[in-house]
């Protein structure tokens, strides 16, 4: 989905709790239709499946027992301790995120388990992009997790391992063997990188990022106001013979992601060994290639990175004033990312899209997700509330 997305401002306590009651009051399925209608639709947004009869009554409880905003969100914070949440609602929300097709339809891996994880145990989202952090499984008959192959994962998923009762937070320093410093949340996490950092430049990291965590491709955050200096010697700055092609149009993207995809200099995808590569001070011979097509051009010395859209028009994506905008490595730079004001309106979206079925596009579901996202960032990045929040304010029977 390529949305154009802004900040959203914080409004205090009360004036939210006027705000999601009005929208509530609004929604007529919301205000018509009787406890028992209303909590089942919360748990098949929810969990995936209609509750149980023990279930449906006590989420009906809940609503009559607390009207408006407080009934509904209790009953949805009963929804959330459904398995199914975990196995099927958060998997398929969090796989498209790690391979290039953006399907559902590939088995469980470390980047979804971890986020699954997180999810369950309430964990600040906005450490996806720079934890040390990795979930793990404690079932039985499981192989060891291993930083060269998913065979822990699949096996869970093949066996119908209940992972909301299974995972186990650990770190990709502990289990992995990975550098601490290294380290860069759902970046490094073997899925992700198998995905991501394999052949090419590692330019793929930085642009599936912006889609995945951004909710928007390289062409919606092109601009060509920004310094050329990071642009690496492969990018030709005559296409065709026409210099106008680089300056017009290449420079749009590559003067933005190269500055910051620098940050990935170390990392490497080994399909031989099936495993991520970190080479600390030594800097990947495919941030070299083609050096060529424009001798000229920047040759990457290391893994600093810069933030050239501080400045011009992507200043709207609402980059934090308590970071520098720079720094060394890929776990600096998702700090940078996960502390936008994007990367927050962007989760509530995606979450938005998964429990209400459809894109937020009316007025009526942008205020929605603006004031979403707004408890989001406020109340300490907690993903499970804003699938709560989302199923009992998201319009439609």
């Amino acid at each position: 989905m390529n949305v154009k997305t802004t900040g959203t401002g914080r409004c205090a306590p009360r004036a939210r709790l006027a705000a999601w009651s009005l929208l509530l009051l609004a929604q007529p399925f919301a205000a018509h239709a009787g406890p028992n209608e209303q909590a089942k639709r919360i748990y098949e947004r929810i969990a995936g499946v209609p509750p149980s009869a023990a279930v449906l009554q006590q989420m009906s409880a809940a609503i009559t027992a607390q009207p408006g905003q407080a009934g509904l969100l209790a009953a949805a914070a009963i929804a959330t301790n459904a398995p199914t949440f975990y196995n099927v609602t958060l998997k398929n929300f969090a796989m498209p995120w790690t391979n290039r097709a953006a399907t559902v339809f590939s088995p469980l891996n470390d980047s979804v388990a971890t986020v699954i994880g997180m999810v369950r145990d309430n964990v600040a989202f906005n450490s996806a992009l720079d934890a040390d952090i990795l979930y793990t499984s404690n079932a039985s008959g499981l192989p060891a997790p291993s930083p060269a192959n998913n065979n822990h994962y699949a096996t869970a998923e093949t066996n119908g391992v209940n992972l909301m009762a299974t995972l186990v937070r650990g770190t990709q320093s502990g289990v992995y063997g990975t550098p601490t410093a290294a380290t860069a949340g759902l970046i490094t996490t073997r899925g992700l990188a198998s995905a991501f950092f394999i052949n090419g430049t590692n330019r793929a990291m930085f642009r599936f990022t912006m889609i995945n965590q951004f909710c928007n491709d390289m062409p919606a955050l092109a601009d060509t106001t920004r310094p050329t200096d990071r642009v690496r010697q492969d990018v030709a700055r005559s296409p065709g013979g026409d210099s106008q092609i680089f300056m017009n149009t290449c420079v749009g993207c590559h003067s933005g992601m190269d500055a910051m995809a620098q940050a990935f200099a170390y990392y490497n995808y080994n399909a031989t060994t099936g495993a991520m590569v970190y080479t600390p001070g030594q800097v990947q011979p495919k941030y070299l290639i083609n050096a060529t097509n424009f001798i000229y051009g920047f040759v990457t010395p290391d893994d600093s990175w810069v933030n050239h859209w501080r400045q011009g028009p992507n200043t709207v994506l609402g980059w934090s004033a308590a970071l520098p905008g720079s720094g060394s490595g890929a776990k600096s730079l998702g700090q940078e990312l996960e502390s936008s004001t994007t990367f927050a309106q962007c989760q509530v979206t995606k979450v938005f899209q998964a429990v209400c079925f459809r894109a937020p596009v009316s007025s009526t579901d942008l205020t929605t997700v603006a004031s979403i996202t707004s408890s989001f960032t406020s109340g300490g990045y907690n993903l499970k509330q804003v699938f709560q929040q989302a199923a009992a304010a998201c319009p439609g029977p």
